[in-house]
């Protein structure tokens, strides 16, 4: 079983900035892709960001350029840096991870997800 923990929501001022952290445990051999989406009330889950076991990250067009992703595969964690924030942005964010076990096996996990709330 595989463990994804956020943290670093809030609340912050349109303009403001958050960071979010998210660390996997458990049994892990390998992670492939390590991400974040997010989910605004009423509306669907969406991609936010994402970064490859190889460095290459993708981003949603809503946030090129104020979100940056950076991950650490010796440690298994992957933070959010959110610049600029706009109400638009306020969603509960969730940690998305694919992890291969030691079996082989390739499975996507969740994070619980943690709240940003852009609001002045």
């Amino acid at each position: 079983q595989v463990q994804l923990v956020e943290s670093g929501g809030g609340l912050v001022q349109p303009g403001g900035s958050l960071r979010l952290s998210c660390a996997a445990s458990g049994r892990i051999f390998s992670i492939n892709t390590m991400g974040w989406y997010r989910q605004a009330p009423g509306k669907q889950r969406e991609f936010v960001a994402r970064s490859t076991s190889g460095g290459s990250t993708n981003y949603a067009d809503s946030v090129k350029g104020r979100f940056t992703i950076s991950r650490d595969n010796a440690k298994n964690t992957v933070s959010l840096q959110m610049n600029s924030l706009k109400p638009e942005d306020t969603a509960v964010y969730y940690c998305n991870a694919v992890v291969r076990g030691w079996t082989g096996r390739v499975d996507d996990y969740w994070g619980q997800g943690t709240q940003v709330t852009v609001s002045s």
